[in-house]
């Protein structure tokens, strides 16, 4: 697991293995996941949608060969929510981001499992540790999200983690609102 130190002490993020798919799918069909992330996958659709997310440990999500690196957000070594980093830029053949030309870009998904944690400030000390860790790269410039015009919780709890919002663009998932925090952002 990796610690981000001392802003966060008891946030680690450790990368997904095997063994987390049946947790992933018991929290990819709860209702307060799939107002957003709809609909319920099956077990072998995490299966096949999360293998190629699998990576060792320690890799960055700049050197990760898919182009994206899948953790577990765990507090008190528990976890409590699934977050992935993507390099933008890799994603611009299946049509994403194509106006991005920052190699360097991150964006950001995530969401909280334990529907017990909703509305305690966890997904913004989780952005916040989160923030804190992909910027130990010191190559990384920005990271960026997408969440729906319409989720208003995830859009404040994205801004009190230090995100400003860009606009809402066309995604191949629909509008979304563009928000980025960069590395060097007060």
């Amino acid at each position: 697991m990796v610690n981000t130190g001392d802003m966060e002490p008891n946030i680690t993020f450790r990368a997904i293995a095997e063994a987390d798919f049946d947790l992933l799918h018991d929290w990819l069909s709860r209702p307060h996941v799939t107002e957003w992330w709809e609909p319920a996958p099956t077990l072998d659709e995490v299966r096949l949608d999360y293998l190629p997310r699998l990576a060792p440990q320690h890799m960055l999500p700049l050197d990760a060969p898919a182009g994206v690196v899948q953790y577990l957000a765990c507090e008190d070594d528990v976890p409590f929510a699934d977050i992935q980093a993507y390099r933008v830029m890799a994603h611009q053949a299946e049509g994403w981001w194509l106006d991005e030309t920052d190699p360097s870009a991150l964006g950001v998904d995530q969401f909280i499992g334990l529907p017990e944690r909703l509305g305690q400030g966890c997904g913004t000390r989780l952005l916040r540790a989160f923030l804190t860790f992909l910027y130990a790269d010191t190559r990384a410039t920005v990271v960026q999200t997408d969440p729906a015009p319409e989720n208003l919780r995830a859009i404040a709890c994205f801004r009190k983690a230090g995100f400003k919002d860009v606009g809402v663009v066309e995604t191949l998932d629909g509008p979304a609102l563009l928000m980025r925090a960069g590395r060097n952002d007060p």
